[in-house]
């Protein structure tokens, strides 16, 4: 029996066409995603801005009119800003991914990685089970430890450049301080930012992790469209219980929306997906914190 044999099935994510849409080469698909994406989950948020049902108030991180008062920029420019970012974006991902990057022969890598273990301990004692391990490791063990990977260096990319962006008093004066003129962040103003800052935070970041964890365009795609759906969601304005992105991490829309505050502007860096720099390097500041801190100041005064 051939290794092709051995190793033909693929998991139900799998797509053997050649383009996901007929005649779209991948790389344009990927490219146009994340601003699908961006521009289709923003208008949701913003309907239900504008839809005034009571029940979501209580899940307003802040009053509506509340955000129209304190913003200090108007949202037509915001827009504007956004449509400027997404063209720059654009064109260097049409410069990066200027080739398809895709394996078209999976049976004779999962044959190689199921060859690695022939020799080993398990090889001796599980021969068997060798092929259902080799298929595990490519289609699921390696793809998410690529995604997991890359996200850990967008985390790594964005909280460092940021930090920068607020210690530095040239760099927030000039750049960064176009993003905090929303003191109430929105979802369509999630990629509100200067264009230089928006080139170097967002787009390099992304272009970064996607090439240090070696993605296939639709690879690429995944983490493209993930990481504008998180930046999207948490600048939301709604601390949602069945928003299923703020389930599954800490760093979400209540979180960043404490940065984007006064009292939490030195804090909070971490963007898009995780809180562990925030937590290691002691820059991460909660409600219960800022409660705190105001218990105590209330105490002093007494």
């Amino acid at each position: 029996m051939s290794f092709g044999d051995r190793h033909s099935n693929t998991p139900f994510y799998h797509c053997s066409k050649e383009h996901l849409i007929d005649g779209i080469p991948d790389r344009f698909v990927a490219l146009a995603s994340p601003v699908v994406a961006y521009w289709s989950l923003s208008l949701f948020f913003h309907y239900l801005d504008l839809s005034g049902w009571k029940w979501l108030e209580k899940y307003r991180i802040h009053e509506s009119a509340e955000a129209k008062s304190k913003n200090l920029v108007s949202r037509s420019h915001v827009v504007r800003a956004v449509f400027v970012q997404q063209v720059i974006q654009t064109l260097i991902g049409l410069l990066w991914m200027s080739e398809e990057r895709t394996v078209s022969n999976h049976a004779k890598r999962m044959w190689e990685i199921e060859t690695l273990f022939q020799y080993s301990c398990l090889g001796k004692f599980g021969r068997a089970a060798l092929p259902q391990l080799a298929y595990m490791i490519y289609w699921w063990i390696i793809p998410i430890g690529q995604l997991l990977f890359a996200m850990f260096a967008i985390d790594t990319w964005q909280y460092f450049l940021h930090r920068l962006m607020h210690t530095n008093k040239f760099l927030y004066r000039h750049f960064h301080s176009w993003h905090h003129r929303l003191y109430i962040p929105y979802a369509f103003g999630s990629l509100y930012n200067h264009p230089f800052e928006g080139f170097l935070l967002d787009t390099l970041g992304a272009v970064f992790a996607e090439r240090l964890a070696d993605m296939t365009t639709r690879q690429a795609m995944v983490l493209f469209t993930l990481s504008t759906v998180k930046t999207v969601d948490d600048h939301c304005g709604y601390n949602l219980p069945f928003d299923p992105l703020q389930l599954l991490t800490r760093n979400n829309a209540d979180y960043h929306d404490i940065h984007h505050q006064a009292i939490g502007i030195k804090s909070n860096f971490a963007q898009p997906f995780f809180v562990h720099w925030d937590a290691l390097l002691g820059t991460r500041l909660t409600r219960q914190d800022i409660q705190h801190r105001q218990r105590r100041e209330e105490a002093k005064m007494k």
